[in-house]
């Protein structure tokens, strides 16, 4: 049997099924889904989920790029009017343009492609609930569980996040050897930082994650000035010492605002462009390797 492939990344290789529709139920009854919502589900499988998605009463999209489970998912769900199959790689396909909301056991190996495409998006959703490794959930909410990361910072101005459940591996088939829980990325009414300055935002944290400086204010020393850098020492407790991942996001909120409200445009060019600068080395490096 031919293997679905998406790059070098084995569907077949990467997706654990929940099979126990019990559990899978109770994990569904720790959201707030309700009768009613449009609900996007990454990878229906067999099914499982979006059965018990429709028992809920909401309205499922369910994309599946899997053949056989395409087909089988279609012939399973005919003539339920609540439920839209969609044979697509979620990566390339549309997300909607109206309010809807995501419950997924996504697989594992495409956790950061497929968060990076729903959360970083004009039409990101009011709230996603994604089964995930623990670890890469950690990484994505950073504090309190951890050590805020570049990506967490990322997120924290538009999205609350946080752990739903615990997910025991014994659940999934076949078993995984890491651990797994439900997390929850909930869209603000309210932005931290202003859609306009959405872009320059990414850039600022992605230049002061990336210059490889030991401290904060060194990352940042050829756009403050050092008057300015004085004045940020006492406006951010213990930042002389800092390193970028020691400070919390109210932290980098007053050095985002100082960078805009105090810098010059000159100094600003510094940053402007960081994430794409980023990216072109990491395709680069990837394209490397690739060919090694």
């Amino acid at each position: 049997m031919k293997k679905t492939v998406i790059g070098k990344r084995q569907l077949s290789h990467s997706q654990n099924f929940l099979q126990n529709p019990g559990f899978v139920r109770s994990l569904i009854d720790k959201t707030d889904l309700k009768a009613g919502d449009l609900v996007v589900e990454i990878g229906s499988g067999k099914g499982i989920v979006t059965k018990l998605l429709v028992e809920k009463g909401c309205r499922v999209i369910g994309i599946e790029l899997d053949n056989q489970l395409f087909a089988s998912l279609v012939k399973q769900f005919k003539g339920c009017s609540n439920v839209e199959i969609v044979k697509a790689d979620f990566l390339k396909w549309n997300l909607p343009s109206k309010p809807y909301k995501v419950f997924s056991n996504i697989p594992f190996n495409m956790t950061t492609d497929i968060v990076t495409k729903l959360l970083n998006g004009e039409n990101s959703p009011e709230v996603a609930y994604l089964i995930l490794q623990d670890k890469a959930a950690e990484r994505f909410i950073g504090d309190p569980l951890t050590k805020d990361t570049q990506i967490s910072i990322l997120l924290k101005p538009y999205f609350e996040m946080a752990i739903v459940s615990k997910i025991n591996r014994k659940q999934f088939t076949p078993t995984p050897n890491i651990g797994a829980v439900l997390a929850m990325f909930r869209r603000k009414q309210r932005p931290l930082v202003e859609p306009q300055f959405y872009q320059l935002f990414r850039d600022f944290i992605v230049y002061g994650y990336n210059q490889w400086k030991p401290t904060v204010l060194e990352t940042f020393e050829r756009v403050f000035s050092t008057k300015q850098r004085s004045i940020l020492e006492h406006e951010i407790t213990a930042i002389r010492k800092a390193k970028p991942r020691d400070l919390k996001i109210d932290q980098w909120l007053i050095l985002f605002e100082s960078f805009q409200n105090y810098v010059a445009e000159d100094k600003k060019n510094l940053v402007r462009g960081a994430e794409k600068r980023l990216k072109d080395q990491q395709r680069v490096l990837h394209k490397q390797h690739r060919t090694r």
